[in-house]
């Protein structure tokens, strides 16, 4: 069983910087990455990373946001600059373990974004 605890969340203006933060226990992570959901919409992939590195960006955060990993405390991070009102969302860690790639979410951590 993985615990993610998230942290990092907040309110920002257009423009601004947030770092989100996540944290897990156990072992065996393999991809861990950052999604984002609002009210009546799909949750979406923002940026995923794999334990050797290897990044992926949804299309409408490239450029902006940089996913890292610190694989020996487990922790992901999701800075994201040049924030725009639409990046406004709960943003929810998520991790995979083992061989069979058991997923895990974390509770979300809601980032506004103000105009």
């Amino acid at each position: 069983q993985v615990q993610l605890v998230e942290s990092g969340g907040g309110l920002v203006q257009a423009g601004g910087s947030l770092r989100l933060s996540c944290v897990a226990s156990g072992s065996g992570i393999n991809v861990m990455g950052w999604y984002r959901q609002v009210p009546g919409k799909q949750r979406e992939l923002v940026a995923s990373i794999t334990s050797r590195g290897r990044t992926n960006y949804a299309d409408s955060v490239r450029g902006r946001f940089t996913i890292s990993r610190d694989n020996a405390k487990n922790t992901v991070y999701l800075q994201m600059n040049s924030l725009k009102p639409e990046d406004t969302a709960v943003y929810y860690c998520n991790v995979d373990q083992g061989l069979v790639g058991i997923r895990y979410w974390g509770q979300g951590t809601q980032v506004t974004v103000s105009s």
